[in-house]
């Protein structure tokens, strides 16, 4: 059962206010990114949030995972929890109206609950973020993340995920699905686009040596505006009234990930089921979600 993590109880209900711009650039460099042309009504897909009022900190204070450092100083607006490795475990995302090239965004994000488990592997602590995007004055996105915070890895540790098995993914269950194989380029761009400097992505002996990780692990993130884009392949672009996601299990780089998508629901308002999977069946990602009405 999880409880209350007393010693950072200070901490929740802190929030911090960010800017940035929606430049044509980073725009633009985002489509590239994901092989997409300029949409038509000038409108951005779903997901560029993520790219925007990313954390700023100077390298110098960065940690040795790559994240901004976490203390008691004015300048750290998570708490100082000591376990050391890091995960985007899962978001509920609500998408009010789409953002447009040259806005100017607005990010109020709140720390709504810091709980802590224990978990298969140790200790595990959850903190649960608020965020509030608008731009021109307008909400645009609304959003809770759960971070989890979990201990360092044993160096024995197995590697994971396990290598890919001799199963294979059901298509039948799905009605659209495509194979996309996200490789180090992919990665490159998206932290760079993400301001992310976490070394599990990047830093092929770190990911292994100290996370035990099998491979350079896929962002939560990217994986999941993968969804979304073969969602909007399906159903046109901003076609999503919210979205929510979870991983499973992490996806490698150069490695088959399977994006599948199906209706659980009938006619406009209706809802669909959105998963990405190895090439063994293993699901990385569950994801749903609701359609516009």
């Amino acid at each position: 059962m999880s409880e209350q993590t007393y010693e950072f109880e200070d901490w929740i209900g802190r929030s911090e206010r960010t800017t940035d711009r929606l430049s044509a650039a980073r725009s633009r460099r985002w489509l590239a990114t994901f092989d997409r042309s300029s949409p038509g009504d000038g409108a951005m897909p779903q997901g560029i949030h993520w790219c925007l009022n990313t954390p700023e900190a100077p390298t110098m204070h960065l940690g040795a995972d790559g994240h901004p450092q976490r203390d008691n100083s004015p300048d750290s607006f998570l708490p100082p929890i000591t376990l050391p490795r890091r995960m985007w475990a899962a978001s509920e995302v609500e998408f009010h109206a789409p953002l447009v090239p040259g806005s100017n965004v607005e990010r109020v994000t709140r720390i709504e609950s810091i709980t802590e488990k224990e978990g298969g592997s140790g200790p595990l602590v959850f903190v649960t973020l608020s965020h509030e995007t608008s731009a021109g004055g307008r909400v645009a996105v609304s959003e809770k993340q759960t971070l989890v915070y979990r201990g360092a890895a044993a160096a024995d540790a197995p590697l994971v995920p396990p290598p890919t098995g001799e199963g294979s993914f059901d298509l039948s269950d799905w009605q659209a699905t495509r194979s996309v194989l996200p490789d180090q380029p992919l990665l490159l761009r998206y932290s760079a686009l993400t301001f992310n400097s976490h070394r599990i992505h990047y830093d092929a002996p770190y990911a292994s040596k100290i996370e035990r990780y099998r491979g350079l692990v896929v962002h939560g993130p990217l994986t999941a505006t993968l969804l979304l884009d073969h969602a909007a392949q399906q159903l046109g672009d901003n076609a999503l009234a919210s979205f929510k996601f979870r991983g499973t299990s992490p996806a490698i780089v150069g490695e088959e990930l399977i994006l599948a998508m199906r209706e659980v629901g009938r006619g406009t308002g209706s809802n669909i089921e959105l998963g990405a999977f190895a090439a063994d069946g293993r699901q990385v990602m569950k994801a749903e979600a609701a359609v516009r009405a």
